[in-house]
This record gives C-alpha cells, structure tokens and sequence, in this order.
C-alpha cells in the first residue's frame, strides 16, 4: 500500500496534476479511498489502467489536486477523519479494520 512509500509521486490525471495516493488498485478501494478522502476536503482524481489481457481486471490511479498531500505523512500526523469524526489509523487506512484504535501499534487491542 502507499503508507509503506517513501517516494512522493506526481502525475497528471483528467488533465490536472496529482499527488498520486494510490495506484494499481482495484474498484472497491477505490471506492472506499474516494468517500475518505472526498470527506476530508480533497479534490479527488481517478483514472483507469487498461488491463493487459482479458482475464485481468481494471485497475486504477488515485490521486488528490493537492500537490503537497502526501497519504503516509497525512495518516500518521492524524489529519484525517473518518465519517463518524474519529482520526484514520493505518489499519483503517489499509482497510484491516473498521476500528480507529489510536493505539495502532498495540496488536493486542485489535
């Protein structure tokens, strides 16, 4: 997932440039990242990667107009909301759990 990314990727989607969040994913995380980050204020950006062959599903690219945004630093600093107003954990984030534990680092609590 792009939390374990270091590097901060910028493409042009629909004719505007992005900080990609996420590529190479598939619908339902797409779907989830968008009512997320749609929530928390940022212009949202998709574009579909062609599959190779038949047998392959679409895949897409995922990106924010803004350009400073980057999706690790964001989780992590705790700058982002879910719906309910609870802060996003990486576990949230990856889509592990529906929890926002804040102890994200305690496996115990989960």
């Amino acid at each position: 997932m792009s939390l374990y990314k270091a590097n901060h990727e910028v493409k042009e989607i629909g004719g505007v440039r992005c900080s990609v969040v996420e590529s190479g994913i598939d619908k339902s995380r797409l779907d989830f990242l968008i009512k997320l980050l749609a929530f928390n204020k940022l212009e949202v950006r998709f574009e579909e990667i062609a599959p190779k062959t038949e047998e392959e599903n679409a895949t897409y690219i995922l990106g924010v107009a803004d350009l400073l945004f980057n999706p690790t630093l964001a989780v992590y600093r705790r700058q982002l909301r879910t719906p309910d107003m609870h802060k996003v954990t990486a576990d949230y984030w990856d889509q592990k759990t529906l929890k926002t534990e804040p102890n994200y680092w305690d496996l115990s609590k989960k």
